[in-house]
């Protein structure tokens, strides 16, 4: 049994990898073998990730020595072999991953996947290049990883067409394309300095290089920080992200919603591994803190000033990436525990209500818009052309428009921290974990960091009031017909939140768990190096 058990921390890459290599090869035509092939993949792709948490918790039996696993690939042990990690926080991201994929993925059968071609194999590489960033040991394959969800992304952000959703699928590309010659550059002066890319290693060579090399690691460093906080959607750089998430079919902007959260991930990962050697600039502490704030400032501004859902969850995902970076950047580690909490409820939140914004503006008219703004100012022609079907297929659900009002009504809860779903408990640990902070913990900080949840939450709290008042109390529209493949993945993604706030105490013990395992890198280090050998195939 071990036997089997120690290659699971490989099958998140190749599941998707293989998936999505057979629906390549397979026929378009065959609309229904290729779905139920992609349903089954991430179903397992769930599976593993759940295995794998339990693993690393020492729930389930573990093939590895330790509270960490390390997978050597070809059985070269790192620092020369490429290695893949599992501690706590990476199966917390991929059972996230899974979940959140899998719920984009049921929804997009309903209609969206036939909206234009590949659309199931690009899922499958998008899955792949997530699991591999969480999981991979070094930085190059971690590139790798990175512009493997990117080359999967910009198909599926441009999917199904349109002016407005090429317009902004082009400006996102553009970026993304230069913070990948960033990544690269980075990695060379790294590796020229240091003679490594194993993030384990990287923590021991800094530590001895010379006062000229550290320069030039840390000019490669910033650069890789800058990339990451493009990914992270970061102010001032997170300027693409509005258009192209609010452009994007409503199952891809929902699967997006964890994008942002691989450049927090990243930051995170790294700013631990260097903390004790001197980090530069964007993986500081006080650096990350002040950046935090300045994008929680950003997002909220801009969910004041949306007057279009699709907009307002754009900002609201600049909010929520900016609460993490405030968070992780907190002076002391007692905030890490309750960040990862809100991270798993803001993204399963966010993506619900990516699905919920295309059912809820369906069939409404232009002149309920128009009483607030003008149809050409807010460009709603290219939208309602592209992404509102004559006809939906399918038998509609009964009590439709109360099923979306709750739904919206959660998702509002959710993405705001009002009680009493999961977004309250992670919020209220956040401000509870501020306030007690640490005597070394500046004042300031707490005070700040308080009030930028409280305000961010307010201004979200407004503005989706607004708006929902403009969606739902609209008499003149008909009743939209919504599909089971649609409604459930929504009701199975609040669900999830509802069961994470019931279930508050475990989840945090292991969130917290996560937090302590992560920030004693030793531990880290000492796993991947010496145990590397023993990780891969026997």
């Amino acid at each position: 049994m071990n036997g089997w058990l120690q290659h699971l921390p490989i099958l998140p890459v190749l599941l998707p990898l293989c998936t999505g290599t057979l629906l390549l090869l397979s026929s378009e035509q065959r609309r229904g073998r290729r779905a139920a092939i992609a349903l089954c993949a991430t179903l397992a792709q769930l599976a593993v990730a759940i295995v794998l948490l339990a693993m690393a918790d020492g729930r389930v039996v573990a093939p590895w020595p330790g509270e960490i696993g390390v997978y050597a690939l070809g059985n070269w042990a790192a620092p020369f072999g490429i290695v893949l990690v599992v501690d706590r926080l990476a199966a917390i991201m991929l059972t996230l991953a899974a979940t959140l994929g899998l719920a984009t993925l049921i929804y997009s059968l309903a209609r969206w996947e036939r909206a234009g071609i590949h659309y199931l194999p690009l899922f499958q590489f998008q899955l792949m290049g997530l699991n591999g960033a969480f999981l991979t040991g070094d930085l190059f394959n971690l590139f790798v990883f990175f512009e493997l969800l990117l080359a999967a992304s910009y198909g599926l952000a441009l999917h199904g067409s349109g002016a407005a959703r090429v317009s902004a699928g082009m400006h996102y590309i553009a970026v993304n394309l230069v913070a990948s010659l960033l990544f690269l550059i980075a990695a060379a002066l790294i590796y020229g300095v240091t003679g490594t890319l194993n993030m384990a290693e990287l923590a021991q060579r800094v530590a001895v290089l010379d006062a000229d090399d550290r320069t030039l690691f840390d000019l490669g460093a910033v650069l890789l920080g800058i990339v990451f906080l493009v990914k992270a959607g970061a102010w001032p750089l997170n300027f693409w992200l509005p258009a192209a998430y609010g452009a994007a079919t409503p199952p891809v902007a929902g699967i997006f919603a964890i994008l942002t959260k691989v450049g927090v991930y990243a930051l995170l990962r790294f700013a631990v591994l260097l903390e004790d050697v001197g980090a530069p600039a964007p993986f500081r502490g006080d650096w990350l803190f002040y950046c935090g704030l300045a994008t929680i400032a950003a997002g909220t501004i801009g969910v004041l000033a949306a007057q279009k859902l699709d907009r307002l969850a754009s900002h609201l995902v600049i909010v929520s990436s900016g609460t993490l970076l405030a968070a992780f950047g907190f002076t002391g580690t007692t905030l890490t525990g309750p960040a990862l909490y809100y991270l798993v409820s803001s993204v399963l939140g966010m993506g619900a209500f990516f699905l919920v914004i295309e059912m809820a503006e369906r069939n409404r008219t232009v002149a309920a818009d128009m009483l607030a703004i003008s149809l050409e100012a807010f460009g709603l022609q290219d939208k309602l052309d592209s992404e509102h079907p004559d006809e939906v297929a399918g038998i509609p659900i009964p009590a439709a428009m109360a099923f979306l009002g709750l739904a919206f009504f959660s998702c509002a809860l959710l993405l705001t921290g009002l009680p009493p779903l999961s977004s309250f408990v992670g919020k209220f640990a956040l401000l509870s974990a501020a306030i007690a902070a640490p005597p070394q913990a500046p004042l300031l900080h707490a005070g700040l960091f308080v009030a930028a949840l409280l305000l961010s939450g307010l201004a979200g709290v407004i503005a989706l009031s607004r708006l929902g008042i403009r969606v739902f109390w609209d008499t003149e529209r008909p009743t939209p017909r919504l599909q089971w493949l649609e409604a459930g993945p929504v009701a199975g993604l609040v669900l999830v939140c509802v069961v994470l706030s019931f279930g508050a105490g475990p989840a945090m013990s292991y969130f917290n768990a996560a937090a302590q395992s992560l920030h004693d890198a030793s531990v880290y280090v000492g796993s991947v190096l010496p145990a590397a050998a023993a990780g891969g195939a026997p």
